[in-house]
């Protein structure tokens, strides 16, 4: 009932701001990437796009339930796929990247990290990691993609009594940053930011410790025409260069 009527609270605000531009519904880890993005869009075409951004689960319930949404990316192509099915979207959409995952320590914390997970295994066992922070699992897939990773080391049951969960990506990123955490697992493109590049140090998780993380974006039915010059905008090369430079590359870059 309650994600009901976040729904509808979304629906309303949405509405209120609709001058603002189309909604543009985006996965937590596209926060500086996507707005460089429309910044530089607004400067070329004087057209605004009005973005928000959270869990992609989250995102996908809103969107079935009818949120004014003109436009997605999400972190997990699944949730666009079955938009499609539904009869939601224009067509499948475009995949914008495979996201990468880091662990990471904020300044002053006792665990180093290493790629292998050593010393954090080792802070678990001897008690320096009393908090560590990922993603809520169910609703946001870098949670998910963090919770295998600890899966494949080992350490998920040691760990799991110890998680302080996030809402989203962002808000474990924030977690780990403040150092209210010794430690977290979150998006590269976080670690890439430069505030966050200053309060810590990371280690890039190896690919195959995770179920790929494959993003894609596409256009929903009720995209308007400023949404599909954006949509077409983030798929240019200049703006490619932005998504690289914090770690989001298609396979085929």
């Amino acid at each position: 009932m309650m994600r009901s009527w976040l729904a509808v609270l979304l629906t309303m605000c949405l509405t209120a701001h609709a001058q603002e531009g189309p909604f543009i519904a985006a996965a937590s880890d596209l926060k500086f990437a996507l707005d460089e993005a429309a910044k530089d869009f607004r400067t070329k075409t004087g057209k605004a796009v009005r973005v928000s951004y959270g869990s992609s689960g989250n995102f996908y319930r809103q969107i079935r339930q009818g949120a004014p949404v003109e436009m997605f990316l999400s972190a997990d192509e699944g949730f666009v796929f079955n938009l499609a099915k539904a009869g939601l979207t224009v067509d499948d959409g475009a995949l914008y990247a495979n996201g990468r995952i880091v662990l990471f320590a904020p300044r002053g914390s006792p665990v180093r990290v290493d790629a292998r997970f050593t010393d954090l295994r080792a802070a678990i066992q001897d008690g320096r990691v009393k908090k560590f922070s990922i993603a809520n699992p169910e609703h946001a897939p870098y949670g998910r993609a963090a919770r295998e990773a600890l899966q494949h080391q080992g350490l998920w049951d040691a760990v799991e009594p110890r998680l302080v969960l996030g809402e989203n990506v962002s808000q474990a990123a924030q977690f780990a940053m403040s150092g209210s955490v010794q430690a977290g697992i979150f998006a590269l493109s976080f670690a890439l930011a430069p505030n966050f590049a200053q309060a810590g140090t990371h280690v890039l998780i190896p690919e195959d410790w995770h179920q790929p993380l494959r993003q894609r974006m596409v256009l929903l039915k009720r995209a308007g025409n400023t949404a599909k010059e954006f949509y077409t905008f983030v798929q240019q090369p200049s703006t490619r260069a932005v998504f690289k430079r914090y770690g989001f590359v298609r396979p085929d870059e």
